[in-house]
């Protein structure tokens, strides 16, 4: 009983050092875990909200970035951090919607970070080769009906968004063709242009200056509606009704992590790019903003999870 009595009495204690703690925040420095390479497109947009968030806290923002092993070294080491805020997670959507379907016995669970925000999306674009002669999505289908496995698509690798996104393609146009993986963009790229490889689903941002170039043709975006860049590429969901492949940005907080510091990130987060800089940034990368709730953020990242892992459970995809 006397056990009890104390346990009683320190539970408002209790409450009242984590209240206080929540309002003091932050207090010390902040750490951004980027999975990706410094001056990647993540990279550079968790530099631009951090740089907002040091001066609007007046503590220091730091980024730090873990890379390899498809992202998930730095998901891990974000995994494990204490749920106070001191420590968030700012990477695309690998990490937080498609590994845990690619790699067995991860060591981290992304279903429970506690997501603050998506900063932007930028849709997949289906490009062709310059001399493929497929002047639309019709035609491309009709070619790969005609010429089943004749056909081949270039990705940045074995369960990649690129790579995905062809094989669920590939999957509502009831077509074949053959995947050539790249070690990343540069090579693919080159290929495109060159002419030794058919077609790509790549990003936006990646691909624009080869389209805007005439060196590879857009048929066709990932979008459910066109793109203001090129208003005249017709959604693929237009031919393929339900078909979406978009690239996004995320951050999180760590498991765990109460629901008023989730809040109070998340604002200062989503206003950071209200800022012209950052919207400058946003446009200069082809995506565009988001910046939903934590709530709506959540929503966004189980649906992405969902439709990803019926393409890759369907075509038996595993990472190498």
């Amino acid at each position: 009983m006397m056990l009890f009595r104390l346990f009683a009495l320190a539970l408002p204690c209790l409450a009242a050092n984590i209240a206080c703690a929540q309002a003091d925040y932050p207090n010390r420095v902040v750490k951004v875990i980027v999975p990706v390479a410094a001056g990647s497109a993540p990279d550079q947009l968790s530099r631009i909200f951090g740089n907002h968030l040091q001066g609007k806290w007046g503590q220091p923002v730091i980024i730090e970035n873990r890379i390899g092993g498809s992202q998930n070294i730095g998901a891990e080491v974000f995994s494990r951090a204490a749920p106070d805020g001191y420590t968030l997670f700012s990477a695309p959507s690998p990490p937080f919607s498609l590994n845990q379907h690619l790699f067995p016995n991860l060591p981290f669970d992304p279903t429970a970070f506690a997501p603050l925000t998506v900063i932007g999306e930028a849709p997949i674009v289906l490009v062709t080769r310059g001399g493929l002669g497929v002047r639309d999505l019709a035609a491309l289908i009709a070619l790969a009906k005609a010429r089943p496995g004749a056909l081949n698509y270039g990705s940045t690798g074995k369960g990649s968004t690129s790579h995905l996104s062809a094989e669920a393609f590939k999957n509502r146009a009831g077509i074949d063709w053959v995947h050539v993986p790249f070690s990343n963009m540069a090579p693919l790229i080159t290929e495109l242009t060159a002419g030794r490889v058919d077609l790509a689903f790549l990003n936006l941002a990646d691909i624009f200056p080869h389209i805007s170039s005439g060196a590879l043709k857009a048929l066709a975006v990932g979008s459910p509606t066109p793109n203001v860049e090129f208003p005249d590429v017709p959604p693929i969901a237009k031919t393929l009704p339900g078909f979406a492949a978009m690239a996004w940005f995320a951050v999180a907080a760590p498991p765990n992590t109460p629901a008023p510091l989730i809040d109070k990130i998340a604002g200062a987060i989503r206003e950071a790019f209200q800022q012209p800089e950052a919207m400058q940034m946003l446009k200069n990368m082809r995506a565009t903003p988001v910046l939903n709730s934590p709530a709506e953020a959540a929503a966004m990242i189980k649906a992405d999870s969902a439709r990803w892992k019926e393409v890759i459970v369907a075509n038996g995809i595993k990472a190498d």
